[in-house]
């Protein structure tokens, strides 16, 4: 990595910054010419000076030049104005100058954004590419928010600074000297109290700004430390509330924020002081040109005009020299930055760029074995892990790694992985050290997977699918304005010194997972998902979605097939009547009143229940219908029956999870509003408190609460409204509402309610399990089964996978490596969260699924149960980081040693 930022942007910009300085050149000449025109103007046709007598014209724009030899070449004789005319004239060119410069800024600022927003592009890319590089143990030294807010936020700076690196000096002090030249050329001692002026800010405010950079780069340094301990808030606050420090963490935060106001108090007291002696200089100088300058005047040794023109010059010169001034504290405070910068990503040994280079053919299977050759392995401390260990793993076998905690069997199985570099010894393949290998072939052959699990925010599919999206194997296809788009973003990316691949291309390697393309990648998921037991789970997240019906259509379309398949198999076992269904002519029971009055579904966000509720159709339904004064009776009976029963009972007892209409929390709210509404009439609440205790009524269900309260009359009542709500429903409500209807499917309701299309008793246990299970079986027969797992594997997992269980990671996490389909399996205590039962299964499920069908890479366990290793060929046990026993089960479970000792 460059050290010095100056020659970081000269190497990448040279050509650009060359161009810019060759315009910024060029621009002086009208810069210059404006500052003598006034002048011109003033001495000239405004007091009269060549135009004495009557009548008298001057030469307006004559260009002539006198070259050496060749004498005075005359390019235009000019034209003969009069005193207005010429007055008129040299308004005019001086407008045109104004515009001219005017260009000449617009060209050159735009120029330099485009070049600092380039290089900004470009040093974050490399960071990037830097810590893409790193090696694995740096990583446990640095935190990832500290290494994102400077790759954000700290080299921000940078790409502004870019352009003004070269340019900006040359430009302002261009301008500086050329208004300073000019005074000097009109007057020479009003020049030297410029020139004098300008030595002052020149040296004194820059040495004052040392306190600011050293200020700054403090600021910088806390700053990225909070961010850092935010971080470790936002990713242990498990443990901080699980051992009760969040005030501890408080008092931290406060301290750092504390530091951080003292600093930027400090800085902001400073800069203001610098600011205003800067001004203060600035605006000595005119104070000095009106009363010297006017003297002068008025002893007749300096004209009018001049003064004028002097004055106009200098009112142009603070301001580049207070820029220039500006660009010095910049220079300063952005090479410190990047100092920083340097010092965080200079890292050594960098992993070898040539190694995370994309192959230019493909890679073929790894044949030869895996050779083990004096292995050590240390930790930070220094702690020997893995004590010179040499065995050698052909490619067809199946070795299982036993040994106690902190035997070292986790640490072999890192090296192998390439998660921990050896401090001597080898891992070679075919006489090449594994470390030399290109990841292009390690990260493919050979698959690692370990209870630590990490997934990026998207879709089960993205995260999945993952370890295949290799190279861009398939370029999207672009037309028209995309595709102009798309070829102005490849170029920009070569300026930029950034790769041109598209990340909208198809990366999947589905040859490697072994289909042919997105259309059958399914086929070769399931099995995969099959073997470690998450298919039910992503079965499961499905029937919980929504579906896209444009999307899966074969699905929508098979709906009704499917409801009634599902009633007919209920009816052939003791299920027949577990789910009442929909019927618009009748209440359903098992269903909410409000489920009940609705019969249908709301299409969200743009509809729900409060939004519903306070529409005027909605509320004119209520009053004559009369179901305002009904839901509102039976709510209070609901409000009274909750309060008296559940009062006394702590906020976590169980009952309350059968109570969905009412928390915990609800209750004292709820027996203050019903020791006001003693009176218990409509009319003497309040809308909010109607609203209360109407929210009351709408989630109840009679065989889940069991108060009594639904008697035939209301639940008539609630049908005949639910036919009139239907009947003259207005066009936004029915826009935004899918009436439930049997032959058709309910795009806003999730898939396990279409299929369904009713409710559940609430009397049977296990129910819905058992028709999960009977809906999965339908599936299959159906051939809907793919469609539905593809609707699972769009679930959005959050950020870093958090939204699964840890269980479901560690089996996703098993997947993703499974589908790779390597040569060298490495499985390091992958299931620590699963019960051993569950990992038994999973562990016979993935050694006897991979090697079928002629099909044998090799696999290396480390087990937790050392009684699985009956399945592996060979048995490797470690004990305190050496290789302590090695053989087949059948002999070392008759050997009376530490392998029997572990069976037992």
């Amino acid at each position: 990595m460059e050290k010095s930022l100056a020659r970081y942007i000269w190497s990448n910009t040279r050509l650009q910054q060359l161009w810019i300085l060759t315009v910024v050149a060029v621009s002086m000449i009208p810069y210059f010419l404006s500052f003598d025109l006034p002048k011109q103007i003033v001495n000239g046709p405004i007091q009269g000076s060549g135009f004495e007598g009557q009548g008298a014209t001057q030469t307006f724009m004559r260009l002539v030049y006198t070259f050496p030899v060749i004498g005075e070449v005359e390019f235009f004789k000019g034209v003969e104005l009069d005193r207005l005319q010429m007055l008129m004239g040299l308004s005019l060119v001086f407008l045109a100058l104004v515009v001219l410069n005017g260009l000449f800024k617009f060209y050159i600022n735009t120029y330099k954004g485009r070049l600092g927003e380039r290089m900004l592009r470009r040093i974050r890319f490399e960071l990037i590419d830097r810590v893409l590089r790193f090696p694995p143990s740096h990583f446990k030294r640095v935190k990832s928010a500290e290494i994102a807010t400077m790759i954000k936020d700290e080299v921000e700076p940078m790409g502004g600074f870019t352009g003004d690196a070269f340019v900006s000096p040359a430009l302002l002090g261009g301008q500086a000297l050329t208004a300073l030249a000019f005074i000097i050329i009109q007057n020479f001692w009003l020049g030297m109290i410029a020139a004098a002026i300008v030595g002052v800010q020149a040296v004194v405010i820059p040495r004052m700004r040392k306190r600011l950079l050293e200020l700054g780069r403090q600021r910088q340094l806390t700053a990225r430390e909070l961010s850092g301990r935010v971080g470790e808030i936002v990713d242990g606050i498990g443990t901080i509330h699980g051992n009760d420090t969040s005030n501890f963490e408080r008092a931290d935060i406060a301290t750092r924020l504390g530091l951080i106001f003292s600093i930027r108090y400090d800085l902001y007291q400073w800069k203001f002081l610098v600011k205003f002696l800067n001004n203060f200089l600035a605006q000595v100088t005119p104070f000095l040109f009106y009363a010297i300058g006017g003297y002068l005047a008025l002893q007749g040794r300096l004209d009018i005009g001049q003064l004028v023109a002097v004055i106009s010059a200098y009112k142009d010169l603070p301001g580049p020299l207070k820029e220039l001034i500006d660009w010095d504290q910049m220079r300063q405070d952005v090479q410190v930055k990047y100092q920083q910068v340097y010092e965080q990503f200079n890292v050594e040994p960098l992993i070898d760029g040539k190694i995370q280079e994309m192959p230019a053919a493909a890679i073929g299977a790894l044949s030869a074995p895996l050779v083990i050759t004096n292995l050590t392995v240390s930790d930070d401390s220094g702690a020997r892990l893995v004590d010179h260990v040499s065995v050698e793993i052909k490619p067809n076998e199946t070795v299982a790694v036993v040994g106690p905690n902190s035997s070292g069997a986790e640490a072999f199985a890192e090296a192998l992985g390439r998660l921990v570099w050896p401090d001597s010894g080898r891992v070679t393949i075919d006489g090449k050290d594994l470390l030399d290998l290109p990841e292009s072939i390690t990260g493919r052959r050979i698959s690692y997977a370990s209870a630590d699990t990490y997934f990026f925010h998207g879709t089960l599919r993205d995260n999945l699918l993952y370890g295949l999206k290799h190279a861009p194997l398939r370029e999207p296809q672009y037309d028209g304005k995309e595709a102009l788009e798309a070829k102005w973003y490849a170029e920009e990316a070569v300026k930029a010194g950034n790769p041109t691949m598209d990340i909208n291309s198809d990366w999947v390697d589905y040859q490697a997972a072994g289909a042919t393309g997105p259309d059958d990648i399914l086929t070769a998921i399931r099995p995969v998902l099959d073997a470690v037991l998450i298919s039910q789970d992503i079965l499961d997240l499905a029937l919980r979605s929504t579906v896209n019906t444009s999307v899966h259509v074969a699905l929508a379309e098979h709906i009704v097939d499917l409801r009634s398949a599902l009633r007919q198999r209920m009816q052939e076992t003791e299920l027949g009547n577990i789910v009442v269904p929909f019927d618009f002519d009748a209440y359903n029971p098992q269903a909410t009143v409000g489920e009940n009055l609705l019969f249908g579904s709301m299409k969200r966000p743009m509809m729900n229940n409060r939004r519903l509720a306070a529409h005027p159709y909605f509320q004119a339904l209520f009053r004559q219908t009369g179901l305002s004064n009904d839901l509102y009776a039976m709510g209070l009976e609901i409000a009274e029956n909750a309060v008296e029963l559940f009062h006394d009972l702590p906020p976590d007892h169980p009952f309350f999870q059968q109570l969905t209409f009412m928390t915990a929390d609800d209750i004292p709210t709820y027996q203050a509003l019903l020791q006001k509404l003693q009176s218990r009439r409509f009319d003497d609440a309040t809308p909010d408190e109607r609203s209360a205790i109407i929210r009351l009524s709408f989630a109840y269900i009679e065989p889940r609460h069991r108060f009594g309260l639904l008697t035939d009359e209301l639940m008539e009542k609630i049908v005949n409204a639910r036919k009139q709500f239907h009947e003259n429903i207005p066009e936004d409500l029915a826009a935004v509402i899918e009436r439930y209807d049997p032959e058709h499917f309910i795009s806003s309701a999730s898939l396990m309610d279409n299929v369904l299309f009713g409710r559940i008793a609430y009397q049977q246990a296990d129910a819905s399990d058992r028709i999960r299970a009977i809906m999965g079986d339908l599936f299959d027969k159906l051939d809907l089964f793919d469609d539905v797992l593809s609707i699972g594997l769009e679930f959005d997992v959050g950020s870093g996978g958090k939204r699964l269980t840890m269980v479901q990671r560690q089996k996703l996490n098993l997947a993703r490596a499974l589908l790779k389909r390597s040569d060298y399996f490495v499985f390091n205590r992958p299931m620590s969260a699963l019960d051993q039962r569950v990992q038994d299964q999973i562990t016979r499920n993935i050694v006897e699924g991979l090697h079928k069908e002629g099909e044998r890479p090799a696999i290396i366990w480390v087990l937790s149960n050392a009684k699985l290793a009956e399945m592996f060929d060979r048995i490797l046990l470690f004990d305190r980081g050496a290789l302590a026993e090695a053989g087949n089960f059948p002999e070392l479970s008759e050997q009376n040693g530490m392998f029997k000792e572990l069976l037992s």
